[in-house]
């Protein structure tokens, strides 16, 4: 039995999550590559856990205060498990081929490789490669943590629909069974694809009637929507989503075989940025941890949007650690320095950086209206900002078969 003490916290609309991801072992790479999963030293760690909850508490003085809320013995679910098993041998896989220095937790669904040092610069040497690659431990990540407290330790009742049952016998669902009669799926991934591929070339409008979406007023994510009917999921929430946090994002291709809009995210608030290291910065992390899930739509020559399938994708460590890095440097080098605002043609224009400027990523405003803003380091208001990932590096990620 392996014991783990984890905390919790609660949010401020009253529901909980786990404050982080739950470390299991470090990864030797020479050891690793030669295990398999049912005799490695993670399955060792982790088919029979002694978890131990507490509640977090910034305003205590001590950790001593906190107090500890639940104790249960837990082994990853069988469909849980599958799943898992599928993330240590990508992970292993990655080592294998050398590229222990590119691990990334957006590589995986629930079992990550996250790095584990004192310090940002220590590093280590790996099995198939000269480059010394940063340690790094097997973790359950932060989101599948907050799914194991909210339904299989405090035993509430399940909000989100699964997409699957289970994909890895003979037992196919219905849907399945129309589509790839006696096909058995190797991974999540694979299932997924498979059924959004299925429908491939529908147009909306045949989509909505086939899958019976109504709605008197066209909402801004129906094509999100509509993966997730096709999916068999009545709300806009999947279990498997939610437990690895994989983030939905529909992608629209024009006839010019062009991506109109970039990609945007949360809003960073300046004084908190300034104060943090790249390592540690909540843009760096974000991409690092998520996993997305592109569903891409393209219009064809008569101007109907049309499906053309879908992608789970992660962004490559080089264009996160170069390209996304130079970006958050700058941003926080300009806030530092103060930004310069000039005004042309009645509009206001920064010095931030510019989708120009750079292949992967710049900054720009993202707010309701001009008097949406955040405080700079300096005491003056500016429009609320965000990073945003490049439409042309976007569509340069897509596979080659969603672009045709």
């Amino acid at each position: 039995m392996e014991l783990k003490v984890t905390p919790y916290k609660k949010n401020k609309n009253g529901s909980f999550s786990a404050k982080e991801r739950l470390i299991l072992t470090m990864i030797d790479y020479f050891q690793v590559v030669n295990e398999d999963f049912e005799n490695s030293h993670l399955w060792n760690k982790i088919k029979l856990i002694l978890l131990v909850y507490y509640l977090y508490d910034k305003d205590l003085e001590s950790n001593l205060d906190y107090v500890i809320k639940y104790s249960t013995l837990f082994t990853p679910p069988p469909n849980d498990l599958e799943i898992i098993k599928q993330d240590f041998q990508t992970i292993v896989r990655k080592i294998k081929s050398g590229k222990a220095h590119e691990l990334s937790e957006g590589d995986t669904i629930y079992l990550g490789a996250v790095t584990k040092s004192a310090t940002s610069s220590n590093r280590r040497k790996q099995p198939f490669s000269e480059e010394l690659a940063k340690p790094r431990a097997f973790s359950f990540k932060t989101s599948y943590m907050s799914y194991v407290l909210n339904n299989y330790v405090m035993g509430k009742k399940k909000t989100y629909e699964p997409i699957i049952s289970s994909i890895f016998d003979n037992e196919q669902d219905n849907i399945n069974e129309q589509i790839l009669p006696n096909t058995i799926y190797n991974s999540f991934e694979e299932y997924v694809v498979s059924k959004i591929g299925y429908h491939e070339g529908k147009s909306i409008e045949s989509l909505c009637e086939e899958f019976d979406i109504k709605f008197d007023k066209k909402p801004k994510n129906l094509e999100s929507i509509i993966a997730y009917r096709i999916l068999g999921i009545k709300g806009n929430k999947a279990e498997e989503f939610i437990k690895a946090n994989i983030a939905v994002k529909a992608i629209r291709i024009g006839k010019t075989n062009t991506i109109k809009e970039h990609m945007s995210f949360p809003t960073f608030k300046f004084k908190e940025l300034i104060e943090e290291s790249w390592e540690e910065s909540k843009f760096g992390n974000y991409l690092r941890e998520t996993r997305f899930f592109f569903i891409v739509y393209k219009y064809d020559n008569d101007n109907v949007l049309r499906l053309k399938g879908c992608q789970f994708w992660n962004i490559p460590y080089d264009d996160l650690e170069n390209d996304v890095k130079c970006v958050w440097e700058k941003t926080k080098k300009v806030l530092l320095e103060g930004v310069k605002i000039t005004s042309k043609n009645g509009k206001n224009h920064n010095n931030l950086p510019k989708a120009k400027e750079n292949r992967v990523s710049h900054v720009r405003p993202h707010a309701q209206n001009s008097k949406d803003t955040y405080e700079l380091p300096d005491g003056r208001d500016l429009v609320k900002q965000c990073f945003w990932l490049n439409n042309t590096y976007i569509y340069d990620q897509l596979d080659e078969k969603l672009k045709s």
